[in-house]
C-alpha cells in the first residue's frame, strides 16, 4: 500500500493540449496509482493553467525508471547549455 505522494511548482511554460498552445502555471508531481500505465504505481506529471479550466492540462505518466532517466537527461541537456553560454 501506498500513499500518494504530491507536490506543487509554480512554473511558467507552454503546453499542446487538444484546443492548441496555452500557458502552463503549475506543475504537480506525484507518485501514485496511475490511470493508463500498466503498472502498480508512477511518477505522475500533470502540467495545468487552472486560469483557464480543467481542459488545460497535460498529464504524463512515467516508470520510476523513465522518470529517473527523464531527469538525468534534463539534467544534462541543461548542463551542456550552460557549459556552452547559451543560459
Amino acid at each position: 500500500m501506498c500513499t500518494m505522494i504530491c507536490h506543487s511548482a509554480s512554473i511558467r511554460g507552454s503546453g499542446k493540449g487538444r484546443d492548441g498552445w496555452f500557458p502552463l502555471q503549475n506543475a504537480n508531481v506525484s507518485y501514485d496509482h496511475p490511470f493508463s500505465l500498466p503498472d502498480d504505481h508512477a511518477l505522475n506529471i500533470d502540467f495545468v493553467n487552472p486560469a483557464q479550466g480543467p481542459g488545460a492540462r497535460v498529464a504524463v505518466e512515467l516508470s520510476v525508471e523513465a522518470a529517473r532517466a527523464l531527469v538525468a537527461t534534463i539534467e544534462t541537456v541543461l548542463a551542456e547549455a550552460e557549459a556552452g553560454g547559451h543560459l
